[in-house]
């Protein structure tokens, strides 16, 4: 895993796109060199760094990341993949002809730039074709022992995706005494050999301590002396937060989660939230501005011209104190007549121009007010209703650490998470933003914003 601000990615998405922005930008130099005279070619190619040629780049990176191809949890066929590859390329191909009309000098002709998008499109995508036949293949992948069999090391059973094990090589699960396992049995190793020598016998990289006590069941000497021949040793809520991007509070003890690093809400980090939060507000709601009347006419039309148009609701927000969220109706009037309650796949409830402002986020576009206000944040925890959040706080542990950071249009739940709709589903999406208030940094505020785009474009955890 790479470390970067705070933030764990995986060794090979960061490999990756480190060689796909070079190939992106040898993409470029060599449109340029079929699309101009040799004189304009040694302009062009007289400084392998030019400000053009990294504009062209960046831009091709984002637009791919705007489609998730850089999502950790990525699985799909390499058909898939091109598919998104291709859709991509039409997103940076839009970005740049609007950089060329905004900026002309930014960028190199016209043509040259289509020259290289198709150019990169096919570099990319060799190079995607090269990635899916090396990711998989054991020879570069770290080989882990996990030391416990109990409850705790049980719950390497909940990294079911196989974006979790990428990289990596289970060779089992190690007995100690006094252990009730629970893990799979062709697992489980047994020997009283000296750690050191079983690390050495199965070719161990790295040492997962799962161990349920740790005053009983815990060979601290023998680690060490592991540690001191170069292997590494992770504690197991560590190596969760680093393969799945969580923080998974049934391997926490309340006495190892006060020593944990992070959760730093210092006053500069705050300061430079809130200047981004009012900068990008102010620009979204001048952007949108225009689509207000036409969702405002489509939800009358559908609704009836006496009904109102935008949905107001008691949320808690930083430190539990509570505001009121607004949002563009997506539902029918009088929806929770019954009471309060979660929004369910197919929910009858939604209207027709609510389902389509349900999958593209338009229902949301009034909580900038929100944001602007101070109120919420563009990134953070989603909001939660006051009758929701008493009854999760009682029944999930840590819960209220939500509300140590103000609420966010858009999260790191929201990115790596569906919907949810019932309290395993609020306990998943916790964990997930639990990691975000432990690692906040303004680069993964904007690789989460980076990163919506694509579940708005391919219609994630809508309902």
């Amino acid at each position: 895993m790479s470390r970067i601000f705070g933030h764990y990615i995986p060794r090979s998405l960061t490999v990756l796109a480190l060689i796909e922005f070079l190939g992106a930008l040898a993409s470029f130099y060599i449109g340029i060199a079929i699309r101009f005279s040799d004189s304009h070619i040694g302009v062009e190619l007289a400084n392998l760094f030019h400000f053009k040629a990294f504009i062209f780049a960046i831009t091709v990176f984002l637009s791919m990341v705007a489609v998730g191809l850089y999502s950790r949890t990525m699985r799909e066929s390499f058909s898939r993949i091109l598919t998104k590859l291709i859709v991509g390329t039409i997103l940076a191909f839009l970005a740049l002809v609007t950089i060329f009309y905004v900026a002309p000098s930014w960028l190199v002709g016209r043509g040259a730039v289509v020259i290289s998008l198709g150019i990169t499109l096919v570099v990319i995508s060799f190079i995607r074709h090269l990635y899916s036949s090396l990711v998989d293949t054991n020879l570069l992948n770290t080989r882990i022992l996990v030391i416990g069999t109990g409850k705790i090391a049980h719950q390497l059973n909940l990294l079911k995706r196989k974006s979790d094990w990428q990289g990596i090589t289970l060779v089992g699960f190690l007995h100690m005494r006094g252990d009730q396992d629970e893990v799979e049995s062709s697992k489980i190793i047994r020997s009283e050999e000296p750690l050191s020598k079983i690390a050495t016998d199965y070719g161990i990289d790295e040492i997962i301590v799962a161990v349920d006590e740790q005053r009983k069941n815990y060979p601290v000497d023998e680690i060490i002396n592991c540690k001191m021949k170069g292997i590494q040793v992770t504690e197991i809520s560590s190596f969760f937060e680093k393969r799945s991007g969580k923080i998974q509070i049934d391997t926490l003890h309340p006495n190892r989660f006060i020593f944990i690093e992070g959760f730093n809400q210092d006053y500069s980090r705050v300061l430079i939230k809130r200047a981004v939060d009012i900068i990008l507000s102010l620009s979204m709601i001048l952007l949108t501005l225009p689509i207000y009347p036409i969702l405002i006419f489509l939800i009358k039309k559908e609704s009836g011209w006496k009904e109102p148009v935008f949905y107001h609701q008691k949320r808690v927000g930083q430190d539990e104190n509570t505001f009121v969220i607004y949002k563009f109706r997506s539902m029918v009037v009088n929806a929770e007549q019954h009471g309060a309650q979660w929004a369910s796949q197919n929910d009858s409830r939604v209207t027709k121009i609510g389902g389509i402002m349900r999958k593209t986020r338009l229902d949301e576009l009034p909580q900038l007010w929100n944001v602007l206000k101070g109120e919420m944040s563009f990134v953070g925890p989603r909001p939660e209703r006051p009758e929701f959040v008493e009854k999760l706080a009682e029944s999930i542990p840590y819960y209220r650490m939500r509300h140590r950071v103000k609420p966010g249009i858009t999260g790191w739940a929201q990115v790596c998470y569906p919907y949810g709709d019932d309290e395993n589903d609020a306990k998943e999406k916790l964990q997930f933003d639990l990691y975000y208030i432990k690692n906040y940094s303004v680069f993964l505020d904007l690789a989460i914003l980076a990163q919506t785009a694509q579940v708005i474009m391919w219609q994630k955890g809508a309902r």
